[in-house]
């Protein structure tokens, strides 16, 4: 082989020589392994809905969100105005709704932030229920929620208030107020 026949194999080199040390200095390769920044998101949705259903294929719950965003550091997910929905085989569905909440990285524990509503509507022998509270902690696994905080419980024409509640939603429900316990209650005549 002569120089001549060299010569595109020298070019070739120059090139990638020229191209590797551009790329050296510009930085890109830093950029391109970077590392990701603490509690970032690694997935997203926005207008999230989410069915579970039992054993025997009817629903259980439901949850219905504007937005859900996981985070992989601590595998969290951020749920932007939840609405969630637990459904009893005898009584209409429970209805929990909040501003924001924070679901558990093993999804046992639900942190509901602000002020948070429940409902239950009336039914044949079940009376309707609204439950006025703030950061509400529930677990959908066992059907219980809890909260520290002030708890307004109207079954018109009746209204109890009290600090601290404990409630379990399912067959058999159970409701009790901690603290501080007042009520109106309107008395047969």
């Amino acid at each position: 082989m002569s120089l001549r026949d060299y010569k595109l194999y020298l070019y070739l080199l120059i090139i990638s020589l020229v191209s590797w040390w551009l790329v050296e200095i510009t930085g890109l390769i830093e950029i391109m392994h970077g590392t990701v920044p603490a509690h970032s998101p690694d997935y997203f949705s926005k207008s999230y809905t989410k069915w579970e259903m039992n054993e025997l294929g009817l629903l259980k719950n439901k949850l219905i969100a504007d937005q859900l965003t996981h985070y992989s550091d601590d595998g969290t997910t951020h749920i932007v105005a939840p609405v969630m929905f637990f459904y009893n085989e005898k009584t209409p569905p429970w209805v929990i709704i909040s501003a924001t909440g924070i679901l558990s990285a093993d999804g046992t524990d639900l942190h509901l932030n602000g002020k948070v509503h429940i409902n239950r509507d009336k039914a044949e022998g079940v009376v309707a229920l609204t439950i006025n509270t703030s950061e509400l902690k529930v677990n959908p696994e066992t059907s219980y929620a809890e909260t520290a905080e002030w708890a307004e419980l109207i079954s018109l024409p009746n209204i109890t208030t009290g600090t601290g509640m404990q409630m379990t939603y399912s067959e058999p429900i159970h409701l009790q107020l901690l603290a501080n316990v007042k009520g109106h209650y309107e008395t047969k005549k």
